[in-house]
């Protein structure tokens, strides 16, 4: 089929998005701007305290100004200090995240020098 061949069937202005439109990706319903992050979503669901957040948002805002991609963990204590955290009580142990000892499914192994004591005996 030829170029020359086709005809125009269409009247009316053009209404699809323009290309920079859509690469937007800005949800319609919530409004031009108005997307919110995985963050903020999961916080605004009740999967994240306030303070889960502020502490994300400062890491990541670490992170975006110092072009690195993982803070060493000095540099989280600076940020966590920079939040306003002070040490006010005597440590607690984190019982929430202790982990119970998984048991191993291979037998113990015995030192030579002990499987050499039990010989002599």
């Amino acid at each position: 089929m030829d170029k020359e061949d086709f005809t125009e069937h269409r009247s009316g202005t053009d209404r699809r998005e323009s290309v920079v439109d859509r690469r937007l990706g800005l949800d319609r319903r919530r409004g031009p701007g108005k997307r919110r992050s995985d963050e903020r979503k999961a916080a605004e669901e009740g999967r994240m305290s306030d303070e889960q957040f502020e502490f994300l948002m400062a890491v990541d805002e670490y992170k975006r100004k110092n072009a690195r991609p993982f803070p060493t963990w000095t540099e989280v204590l600076e940020l966590i200090t920079a939040l306003g955290y002070r040490k006010v009580a005597q440590p607690k142990p984190l019982e929430r995240y202790k982990r119970s000892p998984k048991r191993s499914k291979m037998r113990p192994t015995i030192p030579k020098k002990q499987k050499q004591a039990q010989a002599v005996k």
